[in-house]
């Protein structure tokens, strides 16, 4: 390869391939300049190990004459016999280069290489990526080029290797950055936070439902159970409840003990309230069905569950709310004050799904009128509805 175009591409890389719009993208532009320039490339492939409770990494194959593929791989791959034999496994745990020409007899400890050889590919080598962290990614390189890779290639190769890094190291981050929002203060509010909605005071009203739910029994369970019991419990609980949240358009706020508080905005882009608070409605159902299922064993006992959720719909004031530079981004105001007060009445009455006169109003249900309950802060009683064809289940 001439030296002036190979720079050309480093340049680029360094400069963060502005002309492309994203990775995929990013990846195939590289990969085709490098084969225009002579790197007699046929299937190459970037794995970023990433951070994030589910996923171990995520993989981008480019191959001749076709799309970027776009993966992603979990945690029980680390178990699996095909990584314990894979040489991505010695690149990401020792941080070497392997090199797997096909006619080379010791390729064949490695069966992905076996798959290689199939589709007629003659040299293979798997290279680390080292991010500023110190962390280690690899690349993968392949050819069917007579003889496979020349001495020349393989130094194309090594010259790539950091600034494709770098280039990866900052589209890694960001995307870290996105998921680890996402987890713990969720999407919505993520995306504000990174379109730098950050300063204390920024805050928007909204319109939104208003989900706040909690554990029946959580107290005494905590008792007697042993800690790390109590925390599986409380995930398996929280599944229940999250999978059907965010089906229906909610996004969890925030976790408080056994306690879940969760929105679901109501905007032109999802719908009025009506449709939003139906949503909302089903959500809860389901949720309700989940745990009614979950059984967890403890010993010789097996350990039911119970909850309780109040659902409202009204205005809340949405952002950043803290003290110096702690902040949290949540939401607060009356809707939410009445809203937590209805989840302790759902307890006194020994219902699952309570809703608030301004819910039932907008969600067409067949509710039951449970009277007016005097709330504290609130200046008139509140009328509490309650679904038509649930049994109270009043707990000891």
């Amino acid at each position: 390869m001439e030296n002036p175009e190979l720079q050309r591409i480093i340049n680029w890389l360094i400069d963060g391939a502005r002309s492309s719009r994203g990775p995929a993208e990013m990846i195939a532009d590289a990969c085709e300049q490098l084969v225009a320039a002579g790197l007699p490339l046929w299937r190459f492939g970037v794995f970023i190990r990433t951070l994030h409770p589910e996923i171990y990494g995520r993989n981008f194959i480019w191959r001749q004459g076709e799309e970027v593929e776009v993966g992603t791989v979990d945690f029980e791959i680390l178990a699996t016999p095909e990584f314990a034999r894979s040489p991505l496994r010695i690149v990401f745990e020792d941080g070497l280069e392997v090199r797997g020409r096909i006619d080379d007899i010791d390729t064949r400890r490695f069966p992905f290489l076996e798959d290689m050889r199939a589709e007629g590919v003659t040299d293979y080598i798997a290279t680390p990526m080292r991010f500023l962290d110190s962390s280690i990614h690899a690349i993968s390189w392949t050819t069917r080029h007579p003889g496979g890779f020349s001495d020349d290639d393989i130094a194309t190769i090594r010259s790539i290797v950091a600034p494709l890094a770098r280039v990866s190291e900052i589209v890694t981050l960001r995307r870290t950055a996105a998921t680890l929002l996402d987890t713990y203060v969720g999407n919505r509010a993520g995306e504000r936070i990174l379109g730098g909605q950050i300063r204390r005071g920024h805050n928007d009203t909204m319109q939104a439902a208003i989900w706040l739910s909690d554990l029946r029994g959580f107290t005494a369970l905590s008792d007697r159970l042993p800690a790390e019991t109590v925390v599986d419990i409380l995930n398996r609980y929280f599944d229940c409840q999250v999978t059907a949240i965010r089906a229906h358009g909610g996004e969890v706020l925030k976790f408080m003990g056994d306690g879940l508080l969760a929105v679901f905005p109501i905007d032109e882009y999802v719908g009025d309230a009506t449709h939003v608070c139906t949503r909302v409605l089903e959500a809860a159902r389901e949720a309700r069905a989940s745990v009614d299922a979950l059984a967890h064993p403890v010993g010789d006992v097996i350990e039911r569950f119970r909850f309780g959720v109040a659902l409202h719909v009204g205005n809340i004031l949405y952002g950043n709310i803290g003290g110096g530079n702690r902040l949290d981004f949540t939401c607060i105001g009356p809707a939410v004050n009445l809203a937590a007060r209805m989840e302790k009445i759902a307890g006194r009455l020994g219902r699952t799904v309570v809703a608030s006169e301004a819910f039932a109003d907008v969600c067409q249900h067949d509710w039951r009128d449970l009277g007016d309950f005097p709330i504290a802060g609130f200046s008139k009683a509140q009328r509490v509805y309650g679904i038509a064809e649930e049994t109270p289940v009043v707990m000891a």
